[in-house]
């Protein structure tokens, strides 16, 4: 975690987690909750349209195919692939709308079966014709087919089956098919075909994804702008949830005659834990402003970005200059185009200077950010208005990245 961490200990004595710590449990729940619910972003209407598109090109075989009964050797096997193609699709299509959010295991291994059927029925049809990628058709769908369940099942599983089903249909090419300037073109095309769209509709799913969840965890951060000065932070409010309850059921208890006065050595250690952690909780919420809350609960922000606010000045900020910082900081971190750049942030807030030049009853704070990773030149120039609405800023370069220097003026606490 590389934002400001407030001191570990209190004046008790006690060694006090963060927030984030506290609830690590609640993140790892929610972790595997996201990854069992797949669909659960949008991605549903994705696979709907993954199944247009199988459909059609299913349509385009089956005319193929017609268009061919008499060329080939044993129709009835071709047509076999075909009958026991669609009955797959149609049963996967089904089970995708029934089931919705991920296909189970064993329907995911009765559909590659499925596929593998109709691919192995398809290949035996047009084995001796000399030509696959002109006359196989129900084998080149099933390769397609694999769209329908692109956003019920994990990336890997897709891509491994798909590239099976691609090694096999080259390697019974080249076995079957002669190779020449005829031929060539319609072999190559017919494996892609049968690889590329399932390729690219992984691409489209995992970035569709990505970009979803970005734009949650920010939605969630942002609520942060809005925050008082001190607050306890979002991923606390499970952990206060369980205290409060025990506290209540330990109260309802002496209050109900069920426990007895005085406590017992055992039910008075409990007590005294709850009534320590409700406390911390307190102190920790008039030390943690809204900026480390919004560092800290994004799954973007906290790794990228180190925040350093010894004075806890960030919270005389008002909305509209806190909306421009954390803009700042998600247009900087936050690349679409380059979802892997190593790009980190520095964000250092205060101390103020004593005698700083700012209007009555108000006083300039210098906020100081810096990065790593971000050359001058490839700043989106929304960021520059984002700074703003902080600020009156000045930008230089240090160490080949940008530096920034913001007068942020604010109200004097001191006279509220």
């Amino acid at each position: 975690m590389s934002a400001y961490q407030p001191p570990e200990e209190n004046t008790l004595g006690v060694v006090v987690g963060n927030a984030r710590r506290a609830m690590s449990s609640t993140a790892r729940r929610l972790a595997r909750a996201s990854a069992t619910h797949r669909a659960s972003l949008g991605t549903r209407f994705l696979g709907l349209g993954a199944a247009v598109l199988v459909g059609l090109r299913s349509l385009y075989g089956l005319v193929v195919f017609t268009g061919s009964w008499s060329a080939y050797p044993n129709p009835w096997l071709a047509l076999a692939a075909w009958v026991v193609l669609i009955a797959v699709l149609v049963a996967a299509f089904v089970m995708a709308r029934v089931i919705g959010d991920r296909l189970p295991d064993w329907m995911f291994g009765l559909f590659l079966t499925g596929l593998a059927v109709a691919f192995a029925l398809d290949m035996a049809a047009v084995w001796t014709m000399g030509d696959i990628g002109r006359y196989a058709t129900a084998g080149l769908a099933a390769g397609m087919g694999l769209l329908i369940v692109v956003t019920i099942r994990g990336t890997a599983e897709v891509l491994i089956a798909i590239g099976a089903l691609g090694l096999a249909l080259a390697l019974i090419i080249g076995l079957t098919t002669p190779l020449t300037a005829t031929t060539g073109a319609s072999q190559i095309t017919a494996l892609a075909l049968a690889v590329i769209p399932v390729v690219i509709g992984v691409v489209i799913v995992g970035a569709f994804r990505r970009m979803v969840q970005v734009e949650i965890d920010r939605v969630l951060v942002q609520s942060n702008v809005t925050a008082p000065r001190f607050a306890v932070g979002m991923l606390a409010s499970e952990e206060l949830a369980r205290l409060d309850l025990a506290a209540e059921e330990l109260l309802d208890s002496i209050a109900k005659g069920q426990t007895p006065l005085p406590l017992e050595p055992k039910t008075a250690s409990v007590a005294a834990s709850l009534a320590t952690e409700l406390r911390l909780h307190l102190i920790e919420g008039r030390r943690e402003t809204w900026l480390y809350h919004a560092v800290s609960e994004s799954e973007l922000l906290g790794k990228a970005v180190t925040l350093v606010d010894k004075s806890s000045l960030a919270g005389l900020l008002d909305p509209a200059q806190r909306d421009g910082l954390l803009s700042t900081a998600w247009l900087i971190i936050n690349d679409i185009a380059k979802p892997n750049a190593a790009r980190s942030m520095t964000i250092q807030i205060g101390p103020v200077v004593p005698g700083a030049p700012a209007p009555d009853h108000k006083i300039a704070i210098p906020i100081t950010i810096t990065t790593q990773g971000l050359a001058r030149n490839r700043v989106d120039p929304a960021v520059w208005d984002a700074l703003g609405r902080v600020g009156r800023y000045s930008d230089s370069t240090q160490d080949s990245s940008l530096r920034v220097d913001i007068d942020c003026i604010v109200d004097n606490p001191a006279d509220k």
